[in-house]
């Protein structure tokens, strides 16, 4: 992670470069005298200064594809006894599925995140998402499961790309002061897409058949696509500025020929092997491993739970498949709220901090808000736990899950901003690297929490994941305090 002092002396550069078109830059004998370019503060080609109507468009398009990703994870789920039943195979199989799309959910960012900052977001938002929607076809049409598997497990890399590089977009628009609360409506998509997907899947499945489910996201996902080429614009700076130079170069020959400030002039391949190493080098950060480790935690006990859903309330409570979609209401509501009420006092407490620290930011100012979570998420487990396995009213163990919603929210939100302002050019890196641990976990953990349950039963099973959770609480408030001083001792270099 860079040293804070240098970005405190950099930053302003990054969020507010000038356009220098008629300065030569001379480093002496063998300096560069190419005209430099880079926006001015008025540049209406800097994302940073377009429109607001024009940059919510762009993060509706790419909200829209981190939800449909996750929501693809889960929507067939009402219907695993369905598929096992067609496809001549068990239940603990077609949860199979599910594993392979979350891992590629986490791992396809591994990839996709550098590469949009090598060849630019829009491009690899349009030809991931393009191949993410054909591949519901095969997935509809799957004779045996060995397919729906690998089709499932293909679609979860590609379908990454929205969460890979929507952060990363997000910074590339929004000022640090007021990104908190856009980037919270975006985040929404990784949270919620999960919790609707079996909303929505119970009443196909139950209605249609469970190949509905994937003929139902082949269409919205070509919806999106054909939004995405309409209204879908580039954002990364880097990229824009190399597209003037060569406008320039063509349109406006110059003796000296042009360069874009910070440029990677190293070979291609040199600089492609270099971007798809840095999320690893970023996750290697302890802050960011330690924070990675916390949302892995949450996605691994939200799958288990979301997978173990309709035996508990179908065996125990005898809900039917519709029924069962419903409550994953509680979470979503929960998120809702989260997002509406509590997201946006990121900002206000960032600003804050800010002002008292006669201006000058931290990327720890982002987690205080974090203990919201850090307290949520383990009573609302505890309290889930022992409810089902009390067999109380329904309604109580649902009620939890809209705290455990909250909690989720607050965590994912402010880890979130605190990689993108912690490394800001390479923020899409950095949420990659988060994503990873994540996803493997969301992925892994629910091929387990079945055998996990059945021999601790759910109160004690579930409360396995709550404990888990209250262990590494204390880590927002450790790092808000010591963060700086571990960023300065691991400091680490991407350029």
């Amino acid at each position: 992670m860079a040293d804070q002092g240098h970005r405190d002396s950099s930053s302003n550069e990054e969020r507010e470069p000038l356009l220098h078109r008629n300065s030569l830059v001379d480093g002496g004998e063998g300096g560069d005298s190419r005209q430099l370019l880079t926006f001015c503060s008025e540049d209406s080609a800097n994302p940073r200064q377009w429109p607001r109507r024009k940059k919510l468009l762009n993060v509706a398009v790419i909200a829209a594809m981190s939800v449909l990703s996750p929501l693809a994870s889960s929507m067939f789920t009402p219907g695993i006894d369905q598929i096992a039943d067609s496809l001549s195979t068990s239940p603990e199989t077609v949860i199979g599925c599910t594993t392979g799309f979350v891992i590629m959910l986490g791992l396809g960012p591994i990839f996709l995140a550098p590469l949009s900052e090598t060849f630019g977001r829009r491009k690899l938002y349009l030809v991931c998402f393009t191949v993410f929607a054909l591949l519901q076809i095969p997935s509809a049409l799957a004779p045996n499961i060995e397919t729906l598997i690998a089709m499932r497990t293909l679609s979860g890399f590609f379908g990454s790309v929205g969460i890979a590089n929507g952060g990363g977009t997000i910074s590339d628009m929004f000022e640090p002061s007021s990104r908190a609360g856009i980037f919270g409506w975006y985040l929404l998509g990784p949270l919620l897409g999960p919790t609707l997907g079996p909303l929505f899947g119970g009443i196909i499945v139950q209605r249609l058949g469970w190949r509905w489910v994937f003929w139902t996201l082949t269409i919205v996902c070509c919806v999106n696509t054909a939004a995405g080429f309409v209204f879908l614009r580039e954002t990364y700076a880097p990229v824009i500025l190399e597209m003037r130079r060569d406008r320039l170069q063509k349109e406006q020959p110059s003796p000296e020929g042009y360069r874009v400030e910070g440029e990677d002039e190293s070979p291609l391949k040199s600089r492609v092997i270099r971007s798809l190493t840095r999320p690893m080098r970023i996750l290697a950060q302890p802050i960011v491993l330690t924070m990675s480790a916390y949302q892995a935690l949450l996605f691994g006990t939200t799958y288990s739970i979301y997978t173990n859903m309709q035996p508990i309330y179908q065996g125990e409570y005898g809900f039917n498949t519709e029924q069962v979609g419903l409550l994953y209401l509680g979470p979503g509501i929960g998120f809702l709220f989260a997002v509406w009420f509590l997201v946006p006092r990121i900002d206000t407490v960032y600003n804050r901090l800010t002002k008292q620290n006669d201006g000058k930011s931290k990327p720890e100012y982002r987690l205080p808000l974090a203990n919201i979570g850090a307290v949520f998420i383990p009573i609302s487990l505890f309290w889930f736990a022992w409810t089902v396995q009390l067999h109380t009213h329904w309604t109580a163990s649902i009620a939890s899950t809209f705290f455990y919603g909250i909690g989720q929210v607050m965590i994912m939100n402010t880890c979130q901003n605190y990689y993108i302002d912690s490394f800001e050019k390479y923020a899409a890196s950095a949420i990659a690297a988060g994503a990873v641990f994540r996803s493997i976990l969301g992925g892994v953990v629910p091929l387990f929490a079945p055998a996990l349950f059945d021999k601790l039963g759910y109160g004690w099973g579930i409360s396995v994941f709550a404990f888990l959770s209250l262990a590494i609480s204390p880590a927002p408030l450790v790092f808000f305090y010591y963060g700086q001083r571990i960023r300065e001792r691991f400091a680490i270099e991407l350029s």
